[in-house]
């Protein structure tokens, strides 16, 4: 344990990982625990030099919601506490709190009404923050003051009299509040005096350490994708058991074109032995009539551990299913932790689509506590390729998850080549590498148009392009007309079945990337 460390009491807020994650980043230790996990004097024995109340997806006024002890404020240790702490630390004071007259979900202006306090110190009076809430605090408590509020918000900061508790109604670790780091920064050095004092340990080599002593000489096999997270996965188990990894590449008939040619090469250039399985009719046959997206990922993630193990028998001495899930994945799905109270947003193919039936083999998953950005960082330091590193997501389920409604073969189709063009586009225009992410998604809505002076009546799609750090936020790309205007020419004139093309430009949240 190291002396100067900050305790975060998670409520199940989507970004309660993220708070760690960003404090580590500046330097100083930090430990998660559930809300209820950890009493008043276990709080006293570790002897943190500051607690973060998380935020998280509740009402204070709801029945069994998430509530804490009132003494926690007599311990004399800094408290900052974040969207629904905020809520709470003004209810336990005998605040009161509203349901939000004007929500706010995403890119907000914060307006600093008292300079002269440590958490804004040193910034503007005006900078952006990201919301995400429909509660607010409507009265504060007499102790409290307001530091802080928004044109939606009259109450979007506080901070108590005479005690070193602040709280905001924002997300300061998101990337995308413009000095959330700096006010991250100002509660742990600045309000809670803490040293930095933490270096993130070699990552790499104690994964291999581990995989080595529990796999033993028994063997993996690997659910191999071609993105970047089953390539560091692939190289990290590589590293430790060598030949015993065995990688299987599931053609389901859902992949971008040319995909599996380019994931063949990439695997010999990176000495991956490598199986390929052609399942194509067997998952287009499981998805007729599947319209529901959580189906979609349910029906894919059960085909993907049936496949898996049906390889598995074929292979002696294997035990051990390795899956590149990654911490974003595991949060969307809500597997957190066996005390989960964080909402549920979607399924993920590698995570809720594990039937418990079926799970004969043990899994590895090197990467479940890391976000994308640390998974490329981890690729940089192992020397993989940079068309590897920054390829663009692209979701297990594959284009059944962009394909709105049913999916069949016409549709599949018509996608991958509207999906191609726009690969074409984004090299061509030298936009791909600074962008996130790029897609297509087909509507199972038709619209009228005009061919060669021929009236049409063919599908609506949605160009998709992000830009992010973490895949826990995302804004829209500010992309030319000119840019915008050729793919929408060249899907419109070139793909028979697309005959409209619309920009989504909404953010993460209140959106996810992909559509479902």
């Amino acid at each position: 344990m190291k002396k100067d460390f900050i305790l975060i009491l998670d409520f199940g807020s989507q970004y309660s990982h993220l708070i760690a994650r960003r404090i580590r980043d500046i330097g100083v230790y930090t430990l998660l625990s559930h809300y209820n996990e950890i009493s008043i004097s276990h709080i006293i024995s570790k002897k943190p030099k500051g607690l973060i109340l998380s935020g998280g997806p509740f009402s204070v006024y709801e029945k069994n919601s998430p509530l804490i002890s009132k003494n926690i404020f007599k311990l004399n240790i800094p408290i900052f506490g974040i969207c629904y702490g905020m809520q709470l630390i003004s209810f336990l004071f005998g605040g009161k709190i509203k349901k939000s007259n004007s929500k706010e979900y995403g890119k907000s202006y914060l307006i600093i009404d008292h300079t002269n306090n440590n958490l804004f110190h040193g910034i503007p009076g005006k900078s952006i923050v990201w919301m995400s809430h429909f509660d607010e605090v409507q009265n504060l408590p007499k102790e409290f003051k307001v530091i802080g509020h928004t044109s939606s918000c009259d109450i979007a900061a506080f901070s108590h009299i005479n005690k070193k508790i602040y709280a905001v109604q924002f997300h300061p670790e998101v990337k995308n509040t413009e000095y959330g780091i700096s006010m991250l920064k100002n509660f742990v050095f600045h309000i809670c005096k803490c040293s930095s004092n933490w270096v993130l340990n070699d990552f790499v080599q104690k994964t291999i350490d581990d995989i080595k002593k529990r796999v033993n000489k028994k063997k993996v096999v690997l659910g191999f994708s071609g993105g970047v997270d089953s390539f560091v996965t692939a190289y990290i188990i590589h590293k430790a058991i060598g030949d015993s990894l065995n990688c299987i590449f599931i053609d389901t008939g859902l992949l971008l074109k040319t995909e599996k040619e380019k994931v063949s090469f990439l695997c010999k250039k990176m000495n991956f032995s490598l199986k390929i399985i052609d399942a194509r009719n067997r998952f287009l046959s499981k998805l007729t009539g599947v319209i529901d997206p959580e189906i979609k990922r349910k029906v894919i993630g059960e085909e993907f551990i049936l496949i898996f193990q049906k390889e598995s028998e074929k292979i002696k001495n294997v035990e051990f299913l390795a899956q590149g899930t990654i911490y974003s994945d595991v949060i969307e799905s809500s597997v957190i932790s066996k005390n989960l109270i964080s909402s549920s947003i979607k399924s993920h193919h590698n995570v809720g689509g594990l039937p418990k039936t079926l799970m004969k083999l043990k899994l590895i998953e090197p990467l479940k506590e890391l976000f994308k950005d640390e998974v490329r960082k981890i690729g940089e330091k192992l020397g993989l390729p940079k068309e590897i590193l920054y390829r663009h997501p692209f979701p297990g389920p594959g284009l059944g998850i962009r394909i709105l409604g049913e999916v069949n073969e016409k549709k599949i189709s018509i996608l991958r080549k509207a999906e191609n063009i726009l690969l074409q586009e984004l090299k061509n225009y030298d936009i791909y590498d600074s962008v996130s992410q790029a897609f297509i998604v087909l509507l199972p809505v038709k619209s009228v148009g005009i061919k060669g002076d021929k009236r049409t009546y063919e599908y609506a799609a949605i160009l998709r392009v992000t830009n992010t750090e973490d895949f826990m936020t995302a804004t829209f790309s500010h992309l030319s007309y000119d840019f915008l205007e050729k793919v929408s020419n060249r899907i419109t004139n070139e793909v028979n079945g697309i005959n409209r093309i619309a920009y989504d430009i909404t953010s993460k949240p209140p959106s996810t990337i992909e559509w479902e």
